[in-house]
């Protein structure tokens, strides 16, 4: 077998159909969930104004983060179904979890940050 020939990685038709179908599919339930999320989130009703705010405002990071990350494995998803090799399908396995890390990362820090803002706004006394 040729080195050409052992590195080939090819994905059936059907089978790439099917995935591409799957996938499409995805992302249409996930908008329709981010949508229904971004409505519920818009009508908690919380007491007091400050509390209100932090809610709305860390709530809102949440959506916008699990957007992020679930659109980021969607379109990884994609860049699998065109991959040519297994060589490629490895590359771009390791610059996902890269990111995804480096993403992680600085969403949780900014949750933190937003959590505590939040929090010492609400134990504020009221003048």
């Amino acid at each position: 077998m040729t080195e050409d020939g052992r590195n080939r990685f090819e994905i059936p038709k059907e089978i790439r159909s099917m995935a591409e179908a799957s996938l499409d599919q995805a992302r249409q339930t996930f908008e329709k969930f981010v949508a229904s999320a971004q409505q519920t989130a818009g009508s908690i009703e919380e007491r007091g104004a400050t509390v209100r705010a932090g809610a709305k405002d860390i709530g809102a990071k949440a959506i916008s983060y699990a957007e992020k990350n679930v659109q980021s494995s969607l379109d990884f998803a994609q860049a699998l179904l065109k991959a040519k090799d297994l060589t490629e399908v490895m590359r771009l396995h390791s610059e996902f979890i890269q990111a995804q890390m480096r993403s992680l990362a600085e969403q949780a820090s900014e949750m933190g940050q937003a959590v505590s803002r939040a929090a010492m706004d609400a134990a504020k006394p009221k003048s």
